[in-house]
């Protein structure tokens, strides 16, 4: 008698409907992250997930939750941003799960309509959360889930004081899945003191560059930066994502943009919450060909078929490096990430060649760097099949972008909480 083996999602214990939900999707192979987290989600221990950006985290959390689903239960997502909050929401609808949504920017009044159906699962930023607790628009009695999704990122940005009044609110027995992309000690502090027992699972290793991500750097003078943009937008015809590391900055940047021909759209935290998933939504539809974005959107945005990623900025946080060229090369396609940088950043990027133990390959420069940056050893990360040499950099128009701006830390608005900010751009 021969055994049939199951494979895929069946093999993981997940109940045969919800596996036939993620079929109607076109999704029928788990991730590295998802096989090793959702079996042990599934027996309801707590979990520690290490993963990079654009692994399939949402679904190794999101599917333990709906399989384990009871009635009079509630399960709380706690997120970074708005953009990943309703983005986790988005998985649950596709599991056929009502999630409610809870992040600044966005009316009150209709939050606490919905919150008073007391809906199963909640996704909220930790800010907003945190004022509907202080005006008793929700409780937190009933929890039987709490996930920390994208961890680090909500401790850089200076959530640590309104997660732990949060978790404190929850029950004691409660489930507890943090998700983060790196292990810094502060993450180590807040698992040692909320988490039972986790269980430590880790795909792919924490540092390492997206695989089919190429990836490239090109050393300019300052005055050389908005000129070096608009050649790479004049070469590559496909969906740009364009990374400013301040808000300034990228209203500024995106506006020039769009003087020079080009449909371009902007996400920062001085744009409405309408206005981003506008965006978002416009950039993901093809309405607009380029994306200029702060950090924000470095993580957790699933937008497929991004051909190239540009650091206009070198990013403040090696991590936030890995973060930004995660965008493309998803899903199995090939990406491609460029970084323009200042002679005065090769430290920078030195921190950053450090951490992904690979070295960036020059593929252009045109200022004196530090002998440390004008390396004979340095190799591409992978081939460049798709570098074209049939467009001069001399025939690229040539943008009329000012000079940049320093970064500057800036408070968080909308979300209602006035936590410690050490970053460029928050919310």
């Amino acid at each position: 008698m021969t055994t049939l083996q199951t494979k895929g999602f069946e093999a993981l214990n997940l109940p045969h409907d919800l596996v036939q939900r993620l079929a109607d999707y076109n999704i029928s192979e788990p991730t590295p992250i998802q096989e090793r987290a959702i079996p042990i989600a599934l027996t309801g221990s707590d979990l520690i997930g290490l993963a990079q950006t654009g692994t399939g985290k949402t679904l190794a959390f999101a599917l333990p939750i709906v399989a384990r689903m009871k009635s009079g239960q509630n399960h709380l997502i706690l997120a970074p941003t708005r953009e990943l909050a309703q983005q986790i929401a988005e998985t649950f609808f596709k599991l056929r799960v009502r999630a409610c949504v809870i992040v600044g920017g966005a009316s009150m009044y209709r939050q606490v309509k919905e919150l008073r159906t007391h809906p199963a699962v909640i996704v909220a930023t930790p800010g907003r959360l945190l004022d509907h607790l202080g005006q008793g628009n929700v409780r937190l009695m009933k929890v039987a889930t709490v996930v920390l999704d994208e961890a680090d990122q909500m401790l850089d940005m200076g959530f640590a004081p309104a997660i732990k009044k949060i978790l404190d609110l929850t029950p004691t027995d409660r489930q507890t899945l943090l998700f983060s992309a790196t292990m810094p000690r502060e993450i180590a502090d807040l698992a040692n003191r909320y988490l039972v027992d986790p269980k430590r699972v880790e795909a792919p290793r924490t540092g390492s560059a997206p695989e089919l991500v190429e990836q490239e750097l090109i050393y300019v003078k300052h005055e050389q930066k908005a000129e070096t943009l608009a050649e790479l937008l004049y070469e590559n015809k496909g969906s740009v994502l364009v990374f400013a590391r301040t808000r300034h900055g990228a209203r500024k940047l995106a506006a020039s943009i769009r003087r020079d021909g080009h449909t371009a759209a902007e996400i920062h935290a001085d744009r409405s919450l309408a206005q981003r998933r506008e965006a978002l939504d416009g950039f993901k539809a093809g309405n607009y060909r380029v994306l200029v974005a702060t950090d924000i959107a470095a993580r957790g945005i699933d937008v497929k078929e991004i051909s190239l990623v540009i650091n206009f900025d070198v990013p403040e946080k090696p991590e936030d490096y890995l973060h930004r060229i995660g965008r493309t090369g998803r899903a199995g396609a090939a990406g491609r990430a460029i970084t323009i940088a200042l002679a005065a950043q090769a430290r920078d990027i030195r921190d950053i060649e450090r951490l992904m133990n690979a070295k960036l390959m020059i593929s252009h420069m045109s200022t004196d760097v530090p002998s440390t940056a004008s390396r004979a050893d340095t190799r591409p990360m992978r081939s460049n099949p798709m570098r074209s040499n049939s467009a001069p950099r001399s025939q690229a128009p040539r943008a009329n972008f000012p000079r940049g701006d320093a970064p500057r830390s800036e408070g968080f608005r909308g979300e209602g909480f006035r936590g410690e900010a050490s970053r460029s751009d928050h919310t």
